[in-house]
């Protein structure tokens, strides 16, 4: 008869393949990215993106069902993870695993969930709001996964945080241009503050893309000064962003509500090969 502590690992073990599995299905490029991270450090960054999709699916697409309670009792059960260390949820035991073992802010979470929470009531942001929204999607997120990539070295997550931020954010305003038709049409969103989604122009459109430029640009000081387990990764996911914003600039405002653009799989695949070449020889 096996122990109960193995049976535990067991379980521990299957919690993070759920992870894995679960980023693998919703988003090929932050598969790939995860994956060329170093391998002791793959298995935390796959928790926390399997933790974000889990809640970012229950406001996004449970259309149809009280997304409201599922979204609280959600949120109950991952505070309730977090005191007690342990869960039944495998997504939510490998997100508390991470958040113990890399001390994990808990206003990072809180920040987390209260920005998720808006996209069940919100539907139109302000400056403020705008923001705030970013803050708790996205940049904290980037601040969880540096409390991993750092392993716990506070100086240097200090030192990294600023642009850690700027790339969060970065992917996040790339997310709701890729996804524009998508948040509009179909759940009446509309994020960026002072914009008439149904109406935006080429000026209106150039000055979120420069925007983008400029986080993009900053969180590539923060890449360059990573540990080199990680720094590959992220500059592998930098660079799928950059490729995504590159081909949303080619497309003309009038026609950025008609499809959802994305990179097809060989630029992909050759964006892989350039980074790594680069990472290779020092010179990311």
């Amino acid at each position: 008869m096996k122990r109960r502590s193995d049976r535990l690992s067991i379980f521990e073990n299957m919690s993070e393949a759920c992870s894995i599995s679960l980023t693998k299905h919703y988003s090929t490029s932050f598969s790939k990215s995860i994956g060329a991270l170093g391998k002791e450090i793959q298995p935390a960054i796959f928790s926390i993106y399997g933790f974000v999709r889990l809640v970012d699916e229950v406001v996004d697409s449970f259309q149809g069902y009280d997304q409201e309670t599922l979204f609280r009792r959600l949120k109950e059960q991952t505070y309730q993870a977090l005191e007690e260390g342990i869960s039944t949820n495998p997504i939510l035991h490998a997100f508390q695993s991470v958040v113990h073992e890399y001390r994990i802010e808990r206003s990072h979470i809180d920040q987390f969930l209260d920005s998720m929470e808006r996209d069940l009531t919100e539907q139109h942001y302000d400056q403020q709001s705008y923001e705030t929204y970013i803050t708790g999607s996205a940049e904290v997120v980037g601040l969880m996964c540096l409390k991993v990539f750092v392993r716990g070295d506070e100086t240097k997550y200090n030192q990294l945080k600023a642009p850690a931020i700027r790339l969060g954010a970065a992917f996040q305003k790339v997310n709701f241009l890729r996804d524009v038709q998508e948040d509009y049409e179909k759940l009446g969103r509309s994020y960026f503050p002072n914009v008439d989604i149904s109406r935006l122009d080429q000026e209106g459109k150039q000055a979120i893309e420069a925007d983008i430029e400029a986080d993009l640009k900053a969180a590539y000081e923060g890449i360059v000064e990573l540990p080199k387990d990680a720094r590959f990764g992220v500059f592998l996911a930098h660079s799928f962003y950059t490729k995504l914003l590159c081909r949303i600039q080619r497309v003309p405002s009038s026609e950025i509500l008609q499809s959802r653009i994305r990179v097809p799989d060989g630029q992909k695949a050759w964006l892989w090969l350039s980074v790594y070449t680069r990472h290779q020889l020092n010179w990311v």
